[in-house]
């Protein structure tokens, strides 16, 4: 028989875990698809007895910085190209642990049909975050509005625009405002979702140019700290996002019910 001396420190070691146990997931989102479909997995997993926090952000920085500090355990709202140029500017210590969603990009405008149209001296929007911004220019470069110096592909911002013949106005905007920036210039880099977002699925379908759906490399990736890489929470949580079918409901809603907006890469693999 055990004696009490020996029981108290397992029961404080059992009262402990239950504890821990009980700490709910906590993940950042940024608004739109991903916050939606996020809060979709969530209700499913607090029905499998998962306990999930999800916490918004109206910006691209924070959600890092609060994963950083340990106040999220995962976020969810970067492609592995802004993960890698975050973490080579502030040196996190972080790991793309599932491929998410792949949103399209377009080009936008509520001014022209055609980009014959754009005049001389147009004032074009495009994110202010090095990553985004270059994948923007690359669908411009696409549509032959400029020329990007050779080799600079998505990494390029606009000061590495070789040839702008029309001599374009650079309006940088923080990603998640440039579906409100629409309006106030002649052109814009634009993301599907964020115009179903604000009640403008029709826009979302309307763009001039849309940037290609088999990049993987620009799917939206769920992100934890090296230290909880292996935390099973983490992997619970997203096997229930990768295959419940109301996610992919919510995914399909957010991005207007049009499958050329977006894609689904972990299907692929």
């Amino acid at each position: 028989m055990l004696k009490s001396s020996l029981l108290l420190p397992l029961f404080a070691s059992f009262v402990i875990a239950a504890q821990a146990h009980a700490v709910p997931l906590t993940i950042g989102v940024t608004p739109g698809s991903l916050a939606d479909s996020v809060e979709v997995a969530a209700t499913e997993a607090r029905k499998q007895g998962l306990d999930v926090k999800v916490i918004e952000f109206t910006d691209w920085t924070t959600p890092n910085v609060a994963l950083a500090a340990g106040d999220l355990d995962l976020n969810y709202f970067q492609h592995q190209a802004f993960l890698d140029n975050a973490i080579k500017e502030r040196g996190y210590k972080f790991r793309s642990v599932a491929l998410g969603v792949l949103p399209n990009i377009g080009l936008y405008s509520t001014h022209i049909k055609r980009f014959e149209d754009l005049k001389d001296g147009a004032r074009v929007g495009v994110a202010n975050d090095p990553v985004n911004q270059g994948r923007g220019l690359l669908l411009l470069q696409k549509a032959g509005l400029i020329k990007l110096r050779d080799g600079v592909g998505a990494k390029g911002s606009i000061n590495d625009i070789a040839a702008n013949p029309r001599k374009l106005k650079w309006v940088e905007v923080e990603g998640p405002q440039l579906v409100r920036a629409l309006d106030d210039v002649d052109l814009a880099q634009g993301y599907p979702a964020h115009f179903v977002n604000a009640g403008k699925p029709q826009v979302a379908g309307a763009g001039l140019l849309y940037s290609g759906v088999d990049d993987t490399y620009f799917a939206i990736r769920f992100v934890t700290r090296e230290d909880n890489a292996n935390d099973a929470r983490v992997a619970r949580f997203v096997k229930i996002y990768q295959e419940s079918p109301a996610v992919r409901k919510q995914l399909g809603t957010s991005f207007a019910n049009n499958d050329k907006l977006y894609s689904l890469p972990w299907l692929k693999r």
